[in-house]
């Protein structure tokens, strides 16, 4: 029998007195195009939609028929940090500060739970790093989702304007017909340059 996540972990820490849990998680690390994108999800207790998964075990119809049960059920709030950032201050930082920008959208939070290893060093809020949090907490599990739904659909727009690289279906990752287009058509704005197949082709 597959585990799904569950309400535990937030209910955990709702007996130790915090009133407003947020789940945390980022899509587009690896990517050689593109923002890195983190949503954080505070749930209203008595609404938890069925069916959350890490959003790479759910279908992408799966993905897109729980999105508006998630905003139905919770506060949602999506950040980004840009190419860039990225560039600048490396993708371990930038994702990051797009989660403690996702985090900081939701004004109190008094408590994350943060997907991964790591707490963002300039986090504010107390925080649990969980790893694999995405198939345990159900509010990870949603800012999975509703982070990879929102980048996804900014890949697909950025490929209305730069047609060729695929992005509408690789969403920026190095595929083999994205690299091809990359040595074919060049190096693009939203390239991250610091990424070594971009930084080779410049």
């Amino acid at each position: 029998m597959t585990c799904r996540p569950d309400y535990t972990y937030e209910q955990q820490l709702f007996g130790r007195g915090a009133l407003r849990v947020a789940g945390v998680d980022e899509v587009g690390r690896g990517p050689l195009a593109g923002p890195v994108t983190a949503a954080a999800v505070v749930f209203h207790h008595d609404r938890i939609p069925e069916g959350l998964n890490d959003s790479k075990a759910l279908t992408k119809k799966r993905r897109e028929a729980l999105e508006p049960l998630i905003f139905a059920a919770a506060e949602v709030s999506i950040a980004h940090a840009t190419v860039e950032e990225i560039d600048e201050i490396n993708i371990l930082r930038a994702s990051h500060l797009a989660m403690e920008r996702a985090i900081a959208g939701l004004g109190r939070v008094d408590h994350a739970l943060i997907d991964g290893n790591m707490i963002p060093q300039n986090l504010a809020t107390p925080a649990t790093a969980l790893i694999k949090g995405d198939a345990l907490s159900a509010s990870i599990a949603a800012a999975s989702i509703v982070a990879k739904i929102c980048r996804d659909r900014i890949m697909v727009e950025l490929a209305q304007h730069y047609p060729g690289y695929g992005w509408e279906t690789n969403a920026g990752y190095g595929c083999k017909s994205h690299m091809l287009a990359l040595q074919n058509l060049g190096v693009t704005p939203h390239h991250r340059r610091s990424f070594k197949p971009v930084h080779k082709m410049l």
